[in-house]
């Protein structure tokens, strides 16, 4: 547990979240003002999900975003989280994610995971259990692109390629794009079940370890104890000041009005969106504290009390304290963005934990001494 005393960093992260009716256009143009208004508050990086087939979730390269973002933001740091490295081949990611690194100047961060939609993986023609090695291969590959020059060759289970013999140094053909940051920009892997498998890679590979807004607080301290015992293993030593923890929240300025928005609000919605899809995929579990809940009891309430946050700045500050009580410090707190179904609302939201929620979290693990660091 470290306690130096310096602060929690905040984040955004938009999976994103929209109602099927509402037009594209206008859903794209409020993420877009969502992240500007990001960096204008103060917030040090905003993370955008991945996903082909879904029509709540709808952006499909988070990059593009990236750059249409970049030129209204100067300072906030972007990343797509995570990059479905299954769905790509390697080398493709590898020279698309360096040329953004440099559009970005070096502020792109790096999310890498399997996708988790199983149309997704109906429409490239995948099998969803080859999604982790599939995503292991992908980022092997691409270290070894950015780390090596000409000529190139891969032989793996899923992919295979070679570029040597077209290679030319006179005309300079045939080279890999390394990205600006050195020796790539900092990657992170996402994790929210027990002895999650990619927060293990994430240890073993020396990358920063994402825990999910869906995982209850046991699952956050399970998520902490897999990665650590990884990195050890590796003869790494973890820092939780990498440790990202996402967080659905939503702050109005009395506690009665934080709960009885997000009961009708898109928080409340879309919680009951994500426990249906997993009805029909991984199942609620993932969700549940305790594995013998029913899937009836796990429900709005339950989540009121454990994965949503809904209160004044008060009660936010205890429930949070609370949940670094039982998973520890953090380094980076990521604020979950959801639709603007009532923008004045959410505007408030942003406003609140930015102004006074994340100030007033950083005063109190600084004085009990149970603070994390940051980078």
């Amino acid at each position: 547990m470290t306690t130096d005393g310096q602060q929690i960093k905040s984040g955004i992260f938009i999976m994103p979240f929209h109602p099927p009716e509402k037009p594209l256009a206008q859903c794209y143009e409020e993420d877009v003002e969502l992240a500007v208004r990001a960096e204008a508050l103060g917030f040090d990086e905003f993370w955008i999900g991945e996903h082909h087939t879904m029509k709540y979730e709808a952006i499909v390269v988070p990059e593009v975003f990236i750059g249409r973002v970049l030129g209204e933001t100067e300072r906030i740091r972007l990343g797509p989280a995570p990059i479905c490295a299954n769905l790509h081949h390697p080398a493709y990611l590898a020279t698309r994610l360096a040329f953004l690194d440099h559009l970005s100047n070096g502020r792109l961060n790096l999310c890498f995971g399997p996708s988790g939609v199983t149309t997704d993986y109906e429409l490239y023609g995948l099998e969803p259990k080859h999604g982790g090695a599939m995503t292991v291969e992908a980022i092997d590959v691409m270290l070894k692109l950015w780390s090596s020059d000409p000529p190139y060759e891969h032989n793996g289970q899923f992919w295979q390629f070679s570029l040597k013999e077209n290679v030319n140094e006179d005309s300079q053909i045939g080279f890999i794009h390394k990205p600006l940051q050195k020796p790539h920009p900092p990657i992170l892997m996402p994790g929210v079940a027990r002895n999650s498998y990619s927060l293990r890679m994430a240890g073993e590979y020396g990358f920063a370890p994402y825990s999910a807004a869906l995982a209850a607080g046991n699952m956050l301290a399970d998520n902490w104890e897999t990665y650590e015992r990884s990195a050890l293993e590796a003869g790494r030593q973890p820092d939780r000041a990498d440790w990202r923890v996402a967080r659905a929240i939503f702050l109005a300025d009395t506690t009665k009005e934080a709960v009885e928005r997000v009961r009708t609000n898109s928080v409340g919605q879309n919680f009951e969106y994500i426990a249906n899809l997993l009805d029909i995929s991984l199942g609620r579990d993932l969700l549940k504290r305790d594995p013998s809940m029913s899937n009836a009891d796990c429900n709005l309430d339950y989540w009121l009390s454990e994965q949503i946050i809904a209160g004044d700045v008060d009660h936010a500050l205890e429930r949070l304290l609370a949940l670094m009580d039982e998973c520890g410090p953090i380094g980076t707190l990521v604020l979950m963005g959801f639709d603007w179904d009532d923008k004045e609302s959410w505007l408030r939201n942003l406003e609140l934990f930015a102004t006074e929620l994340m100030p007033a979290l950083n005063k109190a693990v600084a004085g009990n001494g149970n603070g994390s660091v940051r980078n």
